[in-house]
Formats: structure tokens, C-alpha cells, sequence
């Protein structure tokens, strides 16, 4: 079976499903089909050049949206060659351009990726009005015709239709997760402490994704404020790209006198992303909303209990597995988070950790919900 994988961005800064898309494309022929991604990068991008599959790059500017005239021709000159294809996002240019080009010939599922959140809707409403105009010129037939609408947990798909008047559609929750970390993990520690070198022989809370409003970055950072000084032992690493709220934020720290306490490695990669983890005392991640989160799971994959917000979709699941800790998305509730992990006793948060690790084998480890998937598709 060979499948035609759409997306904006293959960017690592694009996040949770640019990873996604790399894992289940690169997981592949290992199990017996083929995959490719077709997206709306420029071609001259140095990270494809990176990548270990068939990539096709056919951006033509750098706009949010991304039109490019050349997605439909591309993708009628080549769709008999596949199966079928599935859609990653919309509001972009990749899901329109692709139904143009395929509808009726060839099967497709959509991933929304958590874009039909209400949350949207509530938080941004002037961009809600443009995406309204979106969705009945265009998004709603994406919908429409696609063979299955997958989301990947309960919360999200019964959350989707908040957004919109759906249209008939055949929705299904499908297995997610994240890739297995490989390697040796006291090398990945050293290659992440060549990042962030200060807070080697530290103990540390770990944030990791973009340093983003919608991510309760503020959050985190004023609930760490306000418990540091009775909490002198530790400290707090802020990992990911500026998506223009950092220097804001760098701000408030120095203010309060902690700029030695709060680090801020940019984007970590490879062997130092997953040394962050393994180096970590737990995951954090307040988000006000979020369908899945990639890095939840990663953190999982390393034994490292997750502080996440009852927006965090994958919540009960998290609080079942007594994976981790929950709380509101609100300063005074990730404070919780925070004090109630360092309250634990040695023996409880260690077993928390083997909790994690347990969570994550059950649920979330891609290269066995990849099989599942691969299923999924093969049936449609």
C-alpha cells in the first residue's frame, strides 16, 4: 500500500503534526507499505534535505495560508500512484488544494489536529469570522467527502462539532503517540546539557514546544516565580522556538531577580531533545488548549511524569494511569502542579515515573499504533 501524506509544513517548528507525519512515514516501510508527504514548504528549506523519505516541497511563498499554483497540478499528475492520502490540518492551503485535485478519485482521511477546537472560537473571535468564511466556501466540503474525520481521543472528537454545524461526516478516534526514544540516554543528557549547561547537576522542571500564548507559557512561568523562592533546589528550563511572546516573558523574570533560574535553550532536536527529557524532574505543559500533545507522550517514552492542564485533551487518561498531575489552566493551578510534585515523597514520585513509562507502552507508543493505523487505512 503506498499513502500520499498532506501537510503545511514538515518544519520542526511546525510541532506536534509535522512529527507526527515524520514518525508514521518514516515507520513504514518496516511495515509493509510505502508513504510520501507532499507539503507547502519552499523547496530550498535546509531541514529537507534532513528528512528520510520522499518529500515533495511545492511552496511558492511563505504566507500563512500557503497557495501555491503548482499543489493541484502536482497532485493530479501524481495521485493515481497512491492509495489513498491523508489530510494533516486545515484552514491551510493543503486540504482545499488536495480536494480539489482528488475529489472523487481517490480515498482521503482528515486529521484536524485539534483545529475544530472551540477554544478558537472563544479565544480569537475576529479570526473565527474569517474562518467562518473559510468553512462554507471551502473546509466544509473538505469534511464532507472525506472517507473518515479521525481524532485522536473522545474529548476531541466530541469537542469538533462546538465549532461548527457539521456537515455528515464518519468520525473515528485512532491510535496516537509518539516514536520510541533510541540511543543511550546519559549521551542524549550530555548533548542537551551542551544547550543548556547551567542547569547540569540541577534539578529542573522542563517546558518543551513553542514559547506560545495558547501553550500557558505565561502561566508557567508566573506559577514558578511564586513558588522558587521556597523551592531554591530547582529550577525551570522554557525549550522551544519564540512565537513572540519570550522577551516579554525574559522580562518578567529578570524583574523578579531569577534569571539565573530560568533558561531558555531555544529549539532542541535529536539526542538533545530526548536528553531534556531523561535530564528533567517532570514535563510541564499548562496549555489552554491542546488535542494530544507530542511531547506529552515523549515525556512519557522517558519515564518522566507529565504537570498538564485539564485542557490538555488526553487528561483523563493521564490522571487514570496516575501518569502524572492535573490541574486548571490558570496560574494558581499550574502553581499546584508544581507544588504538589515537589510535596511528593521520593518513593511516590519514582513511582510515578515507572507509571509514565507504563502509560506510554499502553497508550501512546507509536510504533504499535502505527500498525493500527496502517490497518485503519488498509480498511478504507
Amino acid at each position: 500500500m503506498r499513502v500520499l501524506h498532506v501537510i503545511r509544513s514538515l518544519h520542526p517548528e511546525y510541532g506536534g503534526p509535522a512529527q507526527l507525519v515524520r514518525c508514521i512515514v518514516a515507520a513504514g516501510p518496516r511495515l509493509g507499505w510505502q508513504g510520501e508527504v507532499a507539503c507547502l514548504d519552499l523547496p530550498d528549506q535546509p531541514f529537507l534535505k534532513e528528512l528520510r523519505f520522499p518529500a515533495h516541497a511545492l511552496g511558492q511563498n511563505s504566507s500563512t495560508y500557503g497557495y501555491s499554483s503548482r499543489w493541484v497540478p502536482w497532485m493530479q499528475a501524481n495521485i493515481d500512484r497512491f492509495d489513498g492520502v491523508v489530510v494533516h490540518g486545515i484552514w491551510q492551503y493543503q486540504s482545499w488544494g488536495t480536494w480539489r485535485a482528488i475529489h472523487g478519485r481517490k480515498p482521503y482521511v482528515l486529521f484536524p489536529h485539534g483545529m475544530l477546537d472551540p477554544w478558537f472560537k472563544r479565544t480569537y473571535p475576529l479570526k473565527h469570522v474569517k474562518k467562518w468564511l473559510y468553512w462554507h466556501l471551502a473546509e466544509r466540503k473538505v469534511v464532507r467527502d472525506a472517507n473518515s474525520i479521525l481524532f485522536t481521543c473522545e474529548t476531541e472528537k466530541r469537542l469538533a462539532p462546538q465549532s461548527f454545524r457539521m456537515p455528515p461526516w464518519h468520525a473515528a478516534v485512532v491510535p496516537y503517540g509518539a516514536e520510541m526514544p533510541n540511543g543511550d540516554p546519559e549521551q542524549q543528557r550530555d548533548a542537551f546539557y551542551r544547550h543548556c549547561p547551567a542547569v547540569r547537576g540541577r534539578r529542573f522542571f522542563l517546558y518543551l514546544g513553542r514559547i506560545h500564548p495558547k501553550k500557558g507559557c505565561d502561566l508557567l512561568i508566573d506559577a514558578f516565580l511564586a513558588v522558587a523562592a521556597q523551592h531554591p533546589e530547582i529550577d525551570l528550563v522554557m525549550a522551544g522556538p519564540d512565537a513572540g511572546m519570550r522577551a516579554g516573558l525574559e522580562a518578567r523574570v529578570r524583574q523578579a531577580g531569577l534569571p539565573h533560574r530560568v533558561h531558555w535553550p531555544g529549539l532542541i532536536t535529536g539526542d538533545a531533545k530526548w536528553g531534556a527529557f531523561y535530564a528533567g524532574e517532570a514535563f510541564v505543559l499548562p496549555s489552554h488548549q491542546e488535542n494530544f500533545g507530542i511531547a506529552v507522550a515523549e515525556a512519557l517514552a522517558c519515564s518522566r511524569p507529565v504537570l498538564i492542564s485539564d485542557q490538555v485533551n488526553i487528561w483523563p487518561e493521564i490522571e487514570t494511569d496516575n501518569a502524572g498531575l492535573v490541574a486548571p489552566d490558570t496560574v494558581e493551578g499550574t502553581r499546584q502542579l508544581l507544588e504538589r510534585w515537589l510535596a511528593l515523597p521520593p518513593e511516590e514520585q519514582a513511582q510515578r515515573r515507572t507509571s509514565a513509562r507504563a502509560c506510554f507502552e499502553a497508550r501512546y507508543n507509536l510504533d504499535q499504533n502505527v500498525v493500527e493505523l496502517v490497518r485503519f487505512f488498509q480498511r478504507i
